[in-house]
């Protein structure tokens, strides 16, 4: 992927107005696993599919909690993922000791979209590989944000990233009118259902590979389900393989799943 000396740095514009470093590092995103978020009058709720390097190994998380109204999930390179979090924990606590409130959603959006946006001008260093889901609940209701390694960030309704994340956007797309009217447990579903949409044919949802986080207004503490907890969710749900028809979208190799969620 060489592209005449322009792909050197983060720093340099093609002629054409790119910053390859930039879209190389959207390309890491595409190589981790789906994670899908929506949101309700009430909720905020995040989906993601895990994914282990090897069949010894452990899944790597893929949601993580950031205080008890906010939570993220990722798709890309986890360490960059971990820095971000560890960031997004420090704007979280100072809101707590200096202002005695939780952070604003948008406030601490907003906070790692500057750190991020510092690398595309600054000579030796690279954007982060990763794209995070961001839910949270605050004084104007619930939240999900997308960030991006260039520092952009968007707030939507609902948000799929991560490999075969169309299928799962489609889904979405198609059911977004009913997600503002939906329950807590509506809304989860809605969620489970999109994230099944963008599995491989040969596989299914597991209490192994799922994980599921809600939060919610009135006091609902950020709240994340893993292994066993994910079991009442999938039986709800009843059907657990891909219920999408048509030609399967190309898998990621393996060996590129090494450090990527």
């Amino acid at each position: 992927m060489f592209r005449n000396n322009y792909d050197n740095d983060s720093v340099t514009f093609s002629p054409q107005g790119r910053i390859f470093q930039v879209e190389y590092a959207l390309e890491a995103i595409k190589q981790g696993s789906v994670a899908v978020g929506l949101v309700s009058k009430t909720h905020a709720v995040l989906v993601a599919l895990k994914r282990n390097a090897e069949e010894l190994g452990s899944y790597q998380k893929k949601i993580i909690g950031i205080d008890t109204h906010l939570g993220v999930a990722l798709a890309g390179l986890a360490p960059d993922a971990r820095v971000l979090s560890n960031f997004m924990r420090q704007q979280s606590m100072s809101s707590r000791l200096l202002y005695n409130r939780p952070v604003p959603v948008a406030r601490v959006v907003n906070a790692i979209a500057d750190k991020a946006q510092v690398n595309t001008q600054h000579y030796g260093r690279r954007p982060y590989g990763v794209g995070l889901l961001v839910a949270g609940v605050d004084e104007t209701g619930p939240h999900l944000w997308e960030f991006q390694p260039s520092g952009m960030v968007l707030e939507y309704r609902g948000a799929s990233i991560g490999a075969r994340s169309q299928s799962a956007r489609t889904y979405l797309e198609r059911t977004h009118e009913q997600f503002a009217d939906s329950s807590r447990e509506q809304l989860v579903l809605h969620g489970l259902k999109a994230l099944r949409d963008s599995l491989a044919q040969d596989k299914e949802l597991t209490t192994a590979n799922t994980s599921v986080a809600v939060v919610g207004v009135d006091g609902e503490k950020f709240k994340l389900y893993d292994g066993d907890e994910v079991g009442e969710w999938l039986e709800k749900l009843g059907n657990v393989q891909s219920s999408r028809g048509g030609r399967e979208e190309p898998a990621v190799p393996e060996e590129t799943m090494d450090t990527t969620e």
